[in-house]
Order: C-alpha cells, then structure tokens, then sequence
C-alpha cells in the first residue's frame, strides 16, 4: 500500500468520522481551488450528485471565485438546489480543509438558505 500524503490522511479522516455519524443523510462536498470553490449534495447510499454548484456557473454570475463572498454565493445556491430536490438535512464534508474562510462562508451561507447540519 502506498503512503498517503498529509492532505490525502485529513481527507480520509474527516470521511470516516461522517460515514460514522451519516445515518443515511446526503453529505455536502466542497471543493476549494485557488480560483473557484464547488459544493454537491451526494447521496453516498445510491452514489448519486443530487444537487451543485460551483463559481464557474454562468447564472451565478460571479466575477471573482476566489473570495468569501463567492463562496456564500455558491452555498445559497447549493441550498436552493438541494431543497428543490428534497434535501433538507445533510452531514457537511469539508474534505482536507480547515473549517475557516471561504469553506465557512459555504456552510454559513448553506445554512442560511435552508440546509441543516
């Protein structure tokens, strides 16, 4: 078996304590990149996206992707999606991120718009 690097350990740190505590909730993934951020509500039971967003979205209309308040814009609008798809409670993955800065913003604003974790 190879060694993991220190973000691939965090990762699978954080995904073995939400398995544990999931109870057959989707979870919200985010992605953080230097330039944009992502989020997708996952149903990990059936292996399926439910709902997305990411800073690259043409209706968002954001111009930079790299700052808090786009990330607050893609968490509304992952919320939104999710509700329009039935899901209104989620474990959140932040992934091998600390929770702070753009990926709080997310769940903040996540939370705003409806989702509860």
């Amino acid at each position: 078996m190879a060694k993991l690097s220190g973000i691939e350990r965090r990762k699978a740190r954080v995904r073995r304590t939400l398995r544990a505590r999931a109870n057959g909730r989707p979870r919200l993934s985010v992605f953080r990149s230097d330039k944009n951020i992502y989020a997708q509500v996952i149903d990990d039971v059936q292996g399926v996206t439910l709902a997305s967003a990411s800073t690259l979205e043409k209706d968002l209309k954001i111009k930079n992707g790299g700052n808090t308040a786009a990330a607050a814009e893609v968490g509304k609008a992952v919320a939104e999606r999710a509700k329009k798809a039935g899901v209104t409670d989620v474990i959140f993955d932040r992934g091998a991120y600390i929770f702070h800065g753009r990926v709080k913003a997310l769940a903040d604003a996540a939370r705003e718009g409806g989702l509860q974790f």
